[in-house]
């Protein structure tokens, strides 16, 4: 048996994970094992949660979105933080952390989305104790605020979660939604159920071509920049990296990216997916930031080899599809667009 050959199948033996090929330096493939593990996929008849642990939500305001999870023949528990209220948030923190450590730990519970986003997420994820869900993982669904709870999952508890619309953006009444509005909803009944993600994105003259094979992370710009230093910080070494973000000034998003390019986030990269960015206008036109979103992010990467592709469709905006965090993806961006597939 070839060296090679011999440690592939040791690291399997051993971490009881599957294998991922990535390159070195030389162009050689290394076999690497995959550290992020993969919830078990839903089936018809299991149960999803729904809980509030960030802004509030009242019952009322999240019947669309039970009402739709129930067709797709899944049960859906609430946690006792749906209608709470304290301030801006679902509940007290010691109300929505002790809502989402029970559902953490419910054997009957197989995926739990989060209600809305907002803010609160931070106040309590040091305080989640995710020993039962280590050996049970389950979905953990959303994004924006919960961007805190993606990156955690990733650099600490080693599990993949959704990146997805939550129960806020269900629409009130489905059988007159648009085609886009139920495209992006219905793909977060197939990424549980377990379909492969696979994505097309139209050409963008601001791409830069290029393939790339790695784990999927990101979220949120502020957000990642507000954990930077702290136990979640994401690590993107040898990763594809997606963003977005909404109601930021230019300027902002230059010292995000700045933060992201001193802190190394953007050196080692396998790939760069930039998602919807709402601008939020000058309040003087006069002092209106003089580089749009586009030069803003190839400033920060033209030393770095990785393609990057913009316009991809996640973020704070009607096309917000569903994306695998911790999964293992390929993107290749070329002049017909761009293509990331599981």
């Amino acid at each position: 048996m070839q060296r090679k050959d011999f440690l592939q199948k040791a690291l399997t033996l051993a971490t009881g994970l599957p294998l991922v090929n990535v390159r070195s330096e030389s162009g050689e493939p290394l076999p690497v094992a995959l550290q992020t593990k993969i919830p078990p996929y839903l089936k018809t008849g299991d149960t999803i949660a729904i809980t509030s642990p960030a802004g509030y939500i009242t019952h009322e305001q999240v019947q669309p979105a039970v009402m739709l999870m129930e067709s797709w023949g899944l049960k859906v528990k609430y946690g006792f933080t749906i209608g709470q209220r304290d301030g801006t948030f679902g509940g007290t923190d010691q109300q929505r952390l002790l809502d989402f450590q029970q559902l953490l730990d419910d054997p009957e519970v197989k995926a739990v989305m989060c209600a809305r986003g907002g803010y609160g997420f931070v106040r309590i994820i040091d305080q989640l104790d995710f020993y039962h869900f280590r050996k049970n993982p389950k979905w953990l669904i959303g994004f924006s605020d919960v961007t805190v709870l993606h990156a955690h999952l990733n650099r600490v508890v080693k599990v993949a979660s959704l990146h997805s619309k939550m129960c806020n953006s269900f629409p009130d009444d489905w059988s007159v939604a648009d085609p886009l509005q139920q495209a992006t909803i219905l793909s977060i009944r197939e990424a549980l159920f377990g379909k492969p993600m696979w994505f097309s994105v139209p050409p963008h003259p601001f791409n830069r071509f290029g393939k790339a094979t790695g784990e999927l992370v990101g979220g949120n710009c502020k957000t990642l920049e507000s954990i930077a230093a702290s136990r979640s910080d994401l690590s993107t070494a040898h990763k594809i990296l997606f963003l977005e973000d909404t109601g930021e000034y230019l300027y902002s998003i230059d010292r995000m990216f700045w933060n992201l390019k001193r802190s190394g986030k953007l050196d080692n990269l396998a790939g760069l997916v930039i998602g919807g960015f709402k601008i939020k206008p000058s309040d003087d036109p006069l002092e209106e930031f003089g580089k749009d979103l586009h030069q803003i992010v190839l400033e920060k990467v033209k030393d770095c080899p990785y393609p990057v592709c913009f316009d991809f469709p996640v973020g704070h905006q009607r096309n917000n599809f569903a994306l695998k965090c911790g999964a293992i993806v390929k993107l290749d961006v070329n002049i017909n667009g761009a293509v990331l597939q599981e």
